[in-house]
């Protein structure tokens, strides 16, 4: 596979806080390929480091070491602002908390990305209105965060993070506020934006409902990629 498939490369790379007089290295030395298309997880305890390694690739954070690329660009030569640039255009973001804006209604959220990229009017609405159509939000566009189900608004969330056409979604923990039926629904959901649209899925959980899904399954443990298994 070229190096032009690769939607993100991880080279090298440490991330060391400091607690107290200890430096805690919460990524250590993790070289990571993941492939355009991929549906996959990352897995282990609280504390492995598998959240670390999202925010590093999402460029919410920045490596001590090493070096991480993002659709063939390499972060470490960027910016905040420029890494701002690469949250907004290249990268979609699914949260536990489903990070809504709660004044908002679910179309508003959704649309709201797009603003910010300066889209036009009537491209922003069709974009919107199919892509919550997609993610089976048809008819509650118009609803507040409050007034939905949990669920549904982890459907806003997603919606979101798809309708800029991103290069990777990274999902944090994405089923961990919902039932475990939710959980199916939210999961079948986007197993078909992988198989149908060819999104490539990121996601970081110790959920086992998630795990059995993925494609890829990358297991963290202290730091370090312990092992990575790609399912037939």
């Amino acid at each position: 596979m070229s190096e032009s498939e690769h939607i993100v490369r991880m080279q090298d790379v440490v991330k060391t806080y400091r607690q107290g007089k200890v430096d805690v290295h919460a990524v250590n030395d993790v070289s990571l390929a993941i492939e355009n298309g991929d549906f996959a997880v990352l897995c282990g305890p609280s504390g492995s480091g598998k959240t670390s390694i999202l925010n590093l690739i999402g460029g919410l954070d920045i490596p001590s070491s090493g070096r991480i690329w993002v659709d063939e660009i390499d972060l470490s030569t960027l910016g905040k602002t420029e890494l701002s640039e690469i949250r907004k255009n290249r990268i979609g973001f699914v949260f536990q908390a489903y990070n809504l804006i709660p004044v908002m209604t679910a179309y508003e959220n959704a649309e709201f990305v797009l603003n910010l990229q300066g889209v036009g009017e009537t491209e922003c609405r069709e974009r919107v209105m199919a892509t919550l159509a997609a993610v089976g939000l048809e008819g509650l566009e118009g609803r507040r965060p409050d007034e939905m189900s949990g669920g549904q608004q982890q459907r806003v969330a997603i919606a979101r993070a798809i309708v800029t056409n991103p290069a990777i979604v990274l999902a944090d923990e994405p089923t961990a506020n919902v039932d475990s039926h939710t959980a199916e629904s939210l999961l079948d959901l986007m197993q078909k934006l992988n198989r149908e649209q060819g999104i490539t899925f990121l996601f970081s959980t110790h959920d086992q409902h998630v795990i059995d899904r993925a494609r890829r399954i990358i297991s963290i443990h202290d730091g370090k990629i312990e092992s990575d298994e790609v399912r037939g």
